[in-house]
């Protein structure tokens, strides 16, 4: 016997499987809410903040690893295709089969694309002659690999301009590899180069100046406002590019962790929801009710919402909530009274057993969950946070909806 058709009407969809799109669907299976569909195409969920540890030799990439289906909510109809396009007017989304999906409220949670074409060569030198990411799991365990063997010569990390999740990551695996080499004794015949877009280390001024001190305690070279922009893998040389200046070096290197250019998913970057003031195609939201602001029955979160801070899980953890109960308002005749602040965290990994914990607002303040620990300074503890507590907290309770 042939299974019915899903509807074709909901009264909930939300785009995208990952940390946004089930967080969300379990907070609204949890506030009663029961047509809820989710269009999510791969079977396989990641935690992905676990990589850089995976990377670092500190982590296996089993432990950032379930099903999709051991996340998805129950209740929740899960739609397993790709979004399309979106037609805010007509309140319908289409999917990579054809089908045009109908809603009364749109949440839009895809994600954002790694644009490894944005730098050119990078895309064929992944995965050989020392090129690798920790921004693809199949990559990160490689990462281990590369630093493990590494003696002596050059290793570069980089960093692309424009918003990228987990703004830190791109600096803390520099870090894990820098202790890891002190402590096998060749750090000093070790040149680690590290290239970043911007003009401080990091936007709060306490954490940039503990982290211009960690890449100083490591002889690290720092290139701010600097980007990579071209890789000759064969080579093994990378261009790197300082906007200061405008001049241009190419640099022989033996190791090279690339993070490549980060976009909106092309579908969203050309249609109708896209921010006009985005240069990377990431929907327009209001930074405080979290709706589109010419489609209010739309609410975007996470990485693809043009929001000023920094795209991590710990942001989305603090926009759910905030979706949910506009939503949640919107259905009941009331108006959006929930408010996100722009908080965000940011784990900064300094060396095996280190870390900082950066938390702030929209107006770059720290805002700490703990005021009663210095998370400013390097603590071991807060490493365990990261290791063992978080992803914890992400699979028991936030993708639960109970965090």
């Amino acid at each position: 016997m042939t299974p019915a058709p899903a509807p074709s009407r909901h009264q909930v969809l939300i785009v995208g499987g990952g940390s946004a799109g089930i967080t969300v669907a379990a907070r609204l299976r949890r506030a009663g809410v029961r047509d809820i569909a989710l269009l999510e195409p791969s079977e396989t969920h990641w935690y992905q903040p676990l990589w850089t540890l995976v990377g670092g030799g500190q982590a296996p990439l089993r432990a950032s690893l379930r099903t999709e289906a051991d996340v998805m909510p129950p209740g929740v109809r899960w739609l397993r295709e790709r979004a399309t396009a979106v037609d805010p007017a007509a309140r319908t989304v289409t999917t990579a089969s054809g089908r045009v999906l109908s809603y009364g409220r749109l949440v839009l949670a895809p994600g954002l694309e790694l644009d490894w074409d944005g730098v050119p060569g990078l895309a064929p030198a992944l995965g050989h002659d020392g090129v690798t990411s920790n921004y693809r799991p199949d990559l990160a365990p490689l990462t281990w690999e590369f630093i493990r063997r590494m003696r002596r010569g050059t290793a570069v990390f980089t960093m692309p301009a424009g918003p990228v999740k987990c703004g830190g990551a791109p600096q803390k695996i520099a870090y894990l590899a820098a202790d890891h080499w002190r402590k096998r004794g060749v750090l000093k015949s070790i040149r680690t180069i590290l290239v970043l877009p911007e003009p401080a280390m990091f936007k709060v001024p306490v954490f940039d100046r503990a982290l211009r001190e960690t890449a100083r305690r490591y002889g690290s070279e720092v290139r701010l406002n600097s980007e990579m922009t071209g890789v000759d893998g064969p080579a093994r040389e990378a261009v790197l590019t300082d906007h200061t200046t405008g001049t241009a070096e190419t640099v022989r290197y033996d190791l090279l962790h690339a993070v490549p250019p980060q976009r909106a998913p092309r579908w969203l970057a050309d249609g109708p929801l896209a921010d006009p003031q985005s240069p990377y195609g990431y929907v327009a939201a209001d930074r405080e009710t979290l709706q589109h602001p010419d489609f209010p029955d739309v609410f975007v979160l996470g990485d693809v919402a043009n929001l000023p801070t920094s795209k991590t899980g710990a942001a989305i953890r603090k926009q759910a909530p905030v979706v949910v109960s506009n939503l949640l308002a919107g259905l009941r005749g009331r108006p959006a009274s929930a408010r996100y602040d722009g908080y965000t965290s940011c784990p900064l990994v300094t060396a095996r057993h280190k870390m900082l914990l950066a938390e702030f607002d929209y107006d770059l303040r720290p805002t700490p969950s703990l005021p009663f620990i210095d998370t400013t300074r390097e603590r071991t503890d807060m490493w365990f946070l990261k290791r063992y507590g978080l992803p914890q907290l992400y699979f028991r309770a936030m993708l639960k909806g109970l965090a």
